[in-house]
């Protein structure tokens, strides 16, 4: 998968935009791995009413619904996530859901970082996949002096 500045450029040479480039990409992940494939990423540079980025919370449940709705169940999923956390008790919601749909074949791949929410997401998965540039923990976690990635 290409990096920020290979999707930016893709968009400015072909003039699409990012969500089909977002969604080929998706595409020719789940045709190499052979597992469903959905992304979840909220608005980092979104601001809430409080100033905080905008986080996972019980409205994101319908949004995974949705992206897994009519998926062969039988295929798994793979998880891609790129969060700075949000609700405990969403969280919850949203892992029972996923593991009613798939069992417990859930993959996380972490492109960069899934704070909060997010390490809980991919810590109730089957498997974590994460690169040198990946991150989780909590969002503060450098003020408190650790962090968990990928060396």
């Amino acid at each position: 998968m290409p990096n920020w500045q290979g999707v930016l450029g893709e968009h400015l040479t072909r003039g699409s935009n990012y969500d089909i480039i977002r969604r080929r990409h998706l595409r020719r992940l789940a045709r190499k791995t052979g597992r469903n494939t959905i992304a979840y990423y909220s608005g980092w540079l979104q601001k809430s009413g409080d100033g905080l980025p905008i986080a996972l919370d019980d409205n994101d449940k319908n949004g995974f619904m949705n992206a897994v709705y009519r998926l062969n169940a039988s295929r798994g999923l793979d998880l891609l996530l790129h969060t700075p956390g949000g609700s405990a008790a969403a969280t919850e919601s949203i892992v029972e859901y996923l593991r009613s749909v798939f069992n417990t074949d859930i993959r996380a791949i972490i492109p960069q970082l899934a704070m909060s929410a997010g390490t809980m997401i991919a810590c109730a998965c089957k498997e974590i996949v994460m690169g040198k540039q990946s991150s989780l923990g909590h969002p503060f976690q450098h003020a408190w002096g650790w962090s968990l990635s990928l060396l």
